[in-house]
Order: structure tokens, then C-alpha cells, then sequence
């Protein structure tokens, strides 16, 4: 499996946060709506994540729930038939959730920050550093680190959960 080191954090200021990635990337970022729909597993977390009619990708990942740096270990299938896929999934296994959201994504190397709009919760930032095969975890933490740092997140904006925990806390 591929995997990377993730943080999450709820902002408060989304166009501060942006001025301040955009500040340290001089990059523009991709927009992009995604909707996940999130299925029932005996263990880890299975989505599929729909961008347009006919580009789907289904996610299996393992991530513990924990505040700060984690480790997400993931396999992703790319499907061109999102919705019968969806449609299989949904008879087979159930249906979780759906997480719907407005995503800015900035690539700089082997990191993704994300700025995510999210139906119902409000604004996150997501941050993922790819270990590269051969990476150390120790390597992906320190450079998450120092994106905290650097985007000014303070610890308890930090959160633990997928936004489909959060999003079944709330009903």
C-alpha cells in the first residue's frame, strides 16, 4: 500500500489560510468538487470519490484517529464508471455517508495541501505528505511539522477524525 503522513485541522479564516499556502508556494491552486460516499467495513475506510460522471476513484485506507501527524496507509482504484460502481457497492456493502466539498489543492513536491469547504461541517485544512517507497515516517512527520508550523496551525485546531466521522457525530 502507498501511504503518506496527514494532518487535519479546522480553520477559522479561510482566506488567511489561503494568503499564507499561497504565500509560502507561489502556487495557484487546482479547484476541484468532489463527493465521497463512504462505505460500511469491518476495518479501515472505504470511499469513493466522484470528481465528474466519469472519473471515480475508489479509496481502501487505514488511519489511526489520532491529533497531530498520522500515518494513512492507502490503495486507490481509478474507475471511469463511478456511478454503476457506486450502485455495486451500495447493494453489496451499505452506504456510511456522503462527505460533498469544494477542495483548493496546492502540490509542492511530495506534499498536497488542501483547503477544503465541506458541506455541513465548514472549512478544513488537509495536508498530506507521500512517503516516497524508501521514506522514513520520522521524514514525512518532520515536514508536516513544518507545514504546521509555517501556516501558523495551532494544536487545538487540530482534529483527530475523517470528516465522515464528523458528519455522523452530527445527525
Amino acid at each position: 500500500m502507498a501511504a503518506n503522513i496527514e494532518i487535519k485541522a479546522r480553520i477559522i479564516n479561510f482566506q488567511e489560510i489561503k494568503t499564507l499556502i499561497e504565500k509560502n508556494t507561489q502556487i495557484t491552486p487546482l479547484v476541484l468538487e468532489q463527493g465521497d460516499t463512504f462505505f460500511n467495513t469491518p476495518s479501515g475506510r472505504l470511499k469513493l470519490r466522484q470528481q465528474s460522471e466519469i472519473d471515480g476513484q475508489l479509496i481502501y485506507y487505514e488511519r489511526g484517529d489520532q491529533m497531530g501527524p498520522k500515518l494513512s496507509e492507502y490503495s486507490i482504484y481509478r474507475t471511469s464508471e463511478p456511478d454503476a460502481l457506486r450502485h455495486v457497492l451500495t447493494e453489496s456493502l451499505g452506504v456510511r455517508g456522503v462527505v460533498r466539498k469544494r477542495r483548493l489543492v496546492y502540490i509542492v513536491g511530495n506534499v498536497r495541501i488542501h483547503l477544503d469547504d465541506v458541506e455541513g461541517l465548514g472549512n478544513f485544512l488537509e495536508l498530506e505528505v507521500v512517503l516516497d517507497e524508501g521514506v522514513q515516517r520520522e521524514t514525512g512527520v518532520r515536514q508536516a511539522e513544518s507545514w504546521i508550523s509555517k501556516l501558523a496551525i495551532h494544536q487545538d485546531d487540530l482534529i483527530e477524525s475523517a470528516y465522515i466521522d464528523l458528519i455522523v457525530e452530527t445527525e
